[in-house]
């Protein structure tokens, strides 16, 4: 529809699909390659002068929080006409190679898994070459046996789950099984215009409660940063409480309200344990607000101070 003359984004690398590698699509079938969920570090920004440079005057660019902070910023000095920002929630990110040791852990034949997903039903779905799919509960996960840093500290303390600077957001978060759409401003609004009758739009639902699933994280992350093994569900318990886990713990809003309550009290923990000295510059004041219902509250020394304006 001539909306943009190229969207950034991320594709597979050619020898390893599930490594990240930027790329500017200039045509719609194009874009099929770049379906799917990939992990590693990959340098998106680093083809926005490349886009300049080819003439590109109307840009689109799909990331997570920390590279659309990132645009945000670079954004006036671009010079593009027009910048259309699709972002998807946060997704704690590690490398490619940390990546394929937890596809170890999930499958006897990891290399021929081509799809993974967190879904909304506290499953994550595995898809393999030959047509099978594996569903294993949220509770299964091998995640005690992951190492210490599987996931880097800016990761573990980021305060912006639901990529607020995007023009709108797509993930699964407060979906309940359906995509969840957060249509930020204009040119958001104009986006989802674009797809027309091809997209249905419902209200999101929203059903059980957050408060012991945000505070139960809240005490295996405490644990997990002073050194502690993490608090082990007895084997036995885990088939029914991932039975009970869809139908009676948070759902929809109230289930992407806890991730939000879950990233916030990372936040603090892991700063207070690793960079005390940084909590003051790296915690809004928004963030307390939402972990003081589970106990933690700003110290004297972790509030912005009034004549701090630098933020560094």
């Amino acid at each position: 529809m001539g909306a943009a003359d190229a969207v950034l984004t991320m594709a597979p690398d050619p020898e390893d699909m599930w490594r990240p590698v930027p790329v500017l699509v200039t045509r719609a079938e194009g874009m099929a390659r770049c379906r799917g969920m990939r992990m590693g570090y990959a340098p998106l920004l680093a083809l926005l002068e490349p886009a300049r440079n080819k003439g590109y005057k109307r840009l689109a660019v799909i990331g997570i929080p920390c590279q659309v902070y990132a645009l945000r910023a670079l954004e006036r000095e671009l010079g593009f006409e027009r910048l259309y920002v699709i972002g998807t929630p946060c997704s704690d990110n590690t490398t490619t190679e940390n990546f394929h040791k937890f596809l170890d852990l999930l499958a006897d034949d990891p290399t021929t898994i081509t799809y993974l997903e967190f879904r909304a039903d506290y499953y994550v779905e595995l898809r393999f070459t030959d047509g099978r799919k594996k569903e294993i509960p949220f509770l299964k996960l091998p995640i005690s046996k992951l190492p210490a840093d599987f996931f880097p500290l800016t990761c573990r303390t980021c305060v912006d789950y639901t990529n607020v600077l995007a023009d709108i957001t797509v993930g699964y978060m407060g979906g309940e099984g359906r995509q969840w759409l957060l249509v930020r401003n204009e040119r958001g609004e104009e986006l989802l215009s674009l797809v027309g009758d091809e997209v249905k739009l419902c209200e999101p639902g929203s059903a059980g409660k957050r408060r012991s699933a945000v505070a139960g994280f809240l005490a295996n992350t405490e644990r997990a940063a002073g050194g502690l093994p993490l608090r082990s569900m007895p084997d036995w318990l885990r088939p029914i409480v991932g039975w009970l886990m869809p139908k009676i713990g948070p759902r929809g809003l109230e289930f992407a309200r806890s991730r939000v309550e879950m990233k916030a009290c990372e936040t603090v923990v892991h700063l207070r344990r690793a960079v005390p000295r940084r909590v003051r510059h790296m915690v809004p004041a928004h963030v307390w607000a939402l972990v003081a219902p589970y106990g933690l509250k700003p110290g004297e020394d972790e509030l912005p101070r009034r004549n701090d304006a630098s933020g560094t």
